[in-house]
């Protein structure tokens, strides 16, 4: 399955475990990542969650492989539970970031309540070289969190950036020395062991609530395009290109 859990002093881990892929994540991680935060946030023991990789990795996005021979095709595809899971956790979730973070490896943690990032992080979502559009509702929170320009360098021109620039836009709270990330963010999460529960979700929901209804029609609008985008000639080269470890060609498309 390659997606770990476990449920320590009031703290749910989910742990992606693949790192002979690089922590590619296949249709069965993702619905295994959904039913975790959902157990997640129906377990009263748990106080809140965190989401991790691996060292050096936290993921390379979507397997294409995967994503190509099992392509969402409706809202109860495991990726969009996965979404819907994650935008309607109503505990804290905290995310602890080494190495890569692409594609919807970035988007998730515009979703999380806390970032913490090593000084090894690379992030990026380069959806339109893959011929695809953003995704998890990024084309409204990224444009938000950094404003418009920015946002194009992230969105459009698909620009890695570091942990340093992910505090600076807004996206990390922090960044830290790659082997302390993880352990300071469990610190984060254990200290709602000693916070009211009840006051914390409350608080959660009114600080997201207002936003909720935007993000999901956001996030299925980008579905719909992202669908129709797989099977365009403009990603069908980009994704021949991967396979065959080249540069895409798109000065064949107008």
């Amino acid at each position: 399955m390659s997606i770990k859990t476990a449920t320590i002093n009031g703290v749910a881990t989910i742990e992606i475990a693949r790192p002979e892929k690089k922590n590619a994540i296949t249709s069965a991680m993702y619905q295994a990542m959904a039913d975790a935060i959902n157990a997640a946030a129906a377990e009263p023991s748990v106080r809140a969650l965190l989401i991790t990789g691996q060292p050096g990795i936290f993921t390379s996005g979507n397997d294409i492989e995967d994503f190509m021979a099992r392509p969402p095709h409706d809202g109860e595809a495991p990726v969009f539970q996965f979404m819907e899971a994650l935008i309607g956790c109503d505990k804290p979730v905290i995310a602890a970031v080494t190495g890569g973070a692409i594609g919807i490896g970035t988007t998730m943690l515009l979703h999380c309540d806390f970032v913490y990032v090593a000084d090894d992080a690379r992030l990026a979502m380069p959806f339109v070289s893959l011929g695809l559009v953003p995704e998890f509702a990024s084309s409204l929170l990224v444009p938000q969190l950094m404003g418009n320009r920015r946002a194009a360098e992230k969105l459009l021109l698909g620009d890695p950036f570091t942990g340093e620039q992910a505090v600076e836009c807004g996206i990390a709270n922090a960044v830290l020395p790659a082997g302390e990330v993880l352990n300071h963010a469990r610190r984060i999460a254990e200290r709602f062991n000693t916070l009211a529960p009840s006051a914390v979700r409350e608080s959660k929901r009114l600080m997201r609530e207002p936003q909720r209804a935007a993000l999901r029609e956001t996030y299925r609008n980008e579905a719909e395009i992202f669908g129709a985008r797989l099977r365009s000639p403009e990603a069908m080269e980009a994704f021949q290109a991967f396979f065959q470890k080249r540069t895409p060609d798109f000065t064949q498309f107008s």
